[in-house]
């Protein structure tokens, strides 16, 4: 199978075969996040990973199909990836006819002195650079190719290491390049259909790719996986006794009922419960209805 062939075997495959669960998922972010608008130009941005590439295969389909005026960039960045490592990247993107332009720089050297944290001054970094590259090419957005999963595992990180209830949001604005907004369009893309559409399709992608990671002769997992692998099998224990636990634990960060609620951060400011609780207490009382033993309203309170 040639080249041509074997890029539109892919594109087929996500609006068939994965239609159900890629591509109306991906339609689903879009839509109910109201993720792109007439006149954007989005820089999608690919690390070379199994999700950003489909990532960037949905966003051509989206541009054949779909109903908005928009334009994309298809922007790579280099950290300072081996050779091997930048023309696997570099020949999937011809593999897959995505017109893809890459941009160096030295972030792997950078972090290779720091000791404490990494893979969270790496991933800074690059977000840094994404969006500084994507505003200097006119871009107005960057969408990144983080999927469902990855919203649950930061959920749970939040709870159990960070002592806080928070979420990876769909859409932000970036706070330090303005005029620029992040999207995710995979949100509710699992990365099990991603993990299917790549062995389905005999696809090979980068994984860590990290120099740093190389040289100090440690495994992705021991990296970045601590505490995100951690939550990758708690998941994946859970969903053995429910199958639908993940979708659950994203519903709970839709449903959340401040009245009960111990104290919740808005910006700068913190909100206690104790802040109206006598006079919420009060208004509750002055519509007490008094009932009987068998729960029937008998004497209802002028």
């Amino acid at each position: 199978m040639d080249r041509n062939e074997k890029s539109k075997e892919v594109e087929r495959s996500i609006i068939t075969t994965y239609r159900k669960k890629i591509w109306n998922k991906f339609i689903q972010g879009i839509t109910e996040y109201d993720m792109i608008k007439d006149g954007d130009k989005i820089a999608v941005c690919m690390s070379g990973g199994k999700d950003s590439m489909l990532l960037a295969k949905c966003f051509q389909e989206l541009q054949k199909h779909g109903k908005k005026n928009f334009d994309v960039i298809y922007l790579c960045m280099n950290p300072g990836y081996n050779e091997v490592n930048k023309q696997k990247i570099l020949s999937n993107c011809e593999l897959l006819d995505i017109p893809v332009t890459m941009f160096e720089t030295n972030i792997f050297n950078a972090v290779d002195t720091i000791d404490a944290h990494p893979c969270y001054v790496c991933a800074r970094m690059r977000r840094g650079h994404l969006y500084k590259k994507a505003q200097a090419l006119g871009c107005n957005k960057i969408a990144l190719g983080h999927h469902f999963d990855d919203v649950i595992e930061t959920i749970l990180m939040g709870m159990f290491y960070g002592s806080q209830v928070q979420t990876m949001m769909p859409k932000l604005y970036s706070s330090f390049h303005a005029g620029m907004e992040l999207i995710r369009p995979l949100y509710f893309v699992k990365e099990a259909d991603i993990l299917a559409w790549k062995e389905r399709n005999g696809l090979e992608f980068i994984q860590c790719a990290c120099k740093v990671t190389e040289k100090r002769g440690l495994t992705s997992q021991d990296v970045v996986g601590s505490k995100r692998e951690e939550m990758k099998n708690l998941i994946k224990d859970l969903r053995k006794v429910y199958k639908n636990i993940d979708v659950n634990i994203f519903r709970s960060v839709q449903n959340v009922n401040l009245d009960t609620i111990i104290s919740y951060r808005r910006g700068d400011e913190v909100h206690h419960f104790l802040d109206d609780y006598d006079e919420r207490g009060r208004a509750k009382q002055a519509n007490i209805t008094v009932v009987d033993t068998w729960g029937i309203d008998r004497f209802p309170k002028n």
